[in-house]
């Protein structure tokens, strides 16, 4: 393998690691900030437990988010120097404002929730996290700014005498049309990860463990479930809107997502096809009719263009090549995504049907073991389509690194060698399965715990000046 192939694998391994944790924490600390709401409105002690409780898990999970994400930004000047100079002036402008603003703001505020439970007012307590969780959010929009700023390349002029991509409107780059409905559809697919976890955490605990906290636990359950149902709604919605603009901006990637090669319209959408490896001749498929057209265009009868004619087209734009992308991996992964992310809010209306009025379910029936096996299954359901709408993503993307602009294969670092590559591609790998290991164990420890004491914030007539700060979990 050539030194390109390895660090595309390097960094596919690297983003979709890293991304287990971004949509966790996303969804999750706003469901933290509306469990210490409830808890500060209410008094409840429940909402208290339940803030810490899930806070701790959140902690961990963005403890390792941290870690992993430090690695990306360290790729693009070790595998992709190239890629850098290149677009680097526009690239990096969102991506600074990122580090500098969003997630100081974050890490600072989220700092001042940890540590301070008894030296806060509970009113300036509680607007922390929510800072906080606004701080998620807004870091990534800056992301996916620079991101869409790949897909879609727009506020930019080309110098022919540096050979570089030069920033000339950052308005443009932040209103870029692509980051406009990704950025929706993105948040609100991480708060179906954020729901389908609290609700998944609470029924075993519910299940597993009747006599423990079980009221506390379905009321984070039901609020898990609505959650996951809510944004699941918001994600079919802002997909429908997405797909729209991927089809105006990069229509090879539409015709990917459904292996079309011929242009047609109206276009059906294949839920299933069964046939050559690279979609070119079905053999069997489950069509609906007029739903691509209406998918892409907003018409039910509109024209999709299929890879053939956009190959031409290419080809005469930017000379001879290949400009399809791998196509069993955009079609592949965009229907896994769609799949699973229905299967987790069909689970979720099941699961708030059967603990309606009050039910619990029981181990001792049928369905009760059932759905204990569903409850353990439904966190990685949103998560796993947050990873494949992901691949999707950035596969359908290629053979471009900037669409239009700057391939694939010209971004590499030049003096980096294939074995240079391989040996922190296998370095790498090994650091994240130790981690992977420590966050699972952080994470089954905690949950088996269940919920901690109340011990409620100290009055602060009561405090002692000089004590340090309170760690609360």
């Amino acid at each position: 393998m050539e030194a390109l192939d390895i660090a595309r694998w390097q960094f596919g391994i690297t983003t979709v690691y890293h991304f287990f944790f971004v949509p966790v924490t996303i969804g999750l600390i706003f469901l933290v900030a509306i469990l210490q709401t409830c808890w500060h409105r209410t008094g409840d002690e429940r909402y208290l437990r339940l803030t810490r409780f899930f806070g701790k898990l959140f902690l961990i999970n963005f403890a390792m988010g941290i870690v992993t994400g430090i690695v990306q930004e360290f790729q693009f000047g070790m595998n992709w120097s190239d890629y850098s100079r290149f677009v680097g002036d526009v690239f990096g402008a969102p991506l600074a404002i990122e580090g500098l603003l969003a997630f100081f703001m974050e890490s600072t505020f989220l700092g001042l929730w940890i540590f301070g439970w008894d030296r806060l007012k509970p009113a300036i307590h509680l607007a922390t996290i929510w800072i906080a969780a606004f701080g998620t959010v807004l870091s990534a929009y800056f992301i996916l700014a620079a991101n869409s700023f790949m897909q879609n390349p727009v506020g930019f002029a080309f110098n022919a005498e540096s050979g570089r991509a030069e920033l000339t409107d950052f308005l443009a780059v932040m209103t870029n049309p692509v980051v406009l409905v990704t950025f929706p559809h993105t948040i609100f697919a991480c708060f179906m990860v954020g729901g389908a976890f609290v609700a998944g955490v609470s029924l075993w605990r519910m299940l597993r463990r009747p006599d423990e906290d079980a009221d506390a636990f379905r009321t984070s359950f039901r609020l898990g479930a609505v959650v996951l149902l809510v944004a699941g709604l918001g994600t079919m919605i802002s997909g429908d809107f997405q797909g729209k603009v991927m089809t105006e901006v990069q229509p090879m990637k539409m015709a990917a997502a459904e292996g079309l090669y011929e242009d047609e319209a109206p276009a059906a959408f294949s839920a299933l096809t069964v046939g050559t490896l690279d979609g070119s001749e079905p053999v069997l498929e489950l069509k609906i009719p007029h739903l691509l057209s209406y998918l892409g265009t907003g018409t039910w009868d509109g024209e999709i263009r299929g890879i053939n004619s956009l190959q031409a087209e290419y080809e005469e734009l930017y000379g001879p090549g290949d400009y399809a992308p791998n196509i069993p991996v955009t079609y592949w992964t965009f229907r896994a995504m769609i799949t699973a992310g229905g299967l987790s809010m069909l689970l979720a209306t099941w699961m708030l049907w059967a603990t309606r009025r009050g039910r619990t379910p029981s181990l001792s029936t049928f369905s009760g073991r059932w759905m204990l096996r569903w409850a353990i299954v439904l966190p990685f359901l949103p998560l796993a389509a947050n990873s494949f709408g992901w691949i999707f993503t950035e596969m359908g993307r290629q053979p471009w690194l900037v669409f239009g602009l700057l391939p694939t294969s010209a971004g590499v670092s030049p003096s980096v060698s294939a074995g240079t590559v391989l040996f922190s591609l296998i370095g790498f790998t090994t650091l994240y399965g130790v981690l992977a290991v420590i966050e699972v164990k952080l994470m089954l420890r905690t949950i088996r715990h269940g919920l901690p004491a109340a011990d409620p914030p100290v009055p602060e007539k009561d405090r002692d000046p000089d004590a340090p700060l309170a760690f609360a979990y």
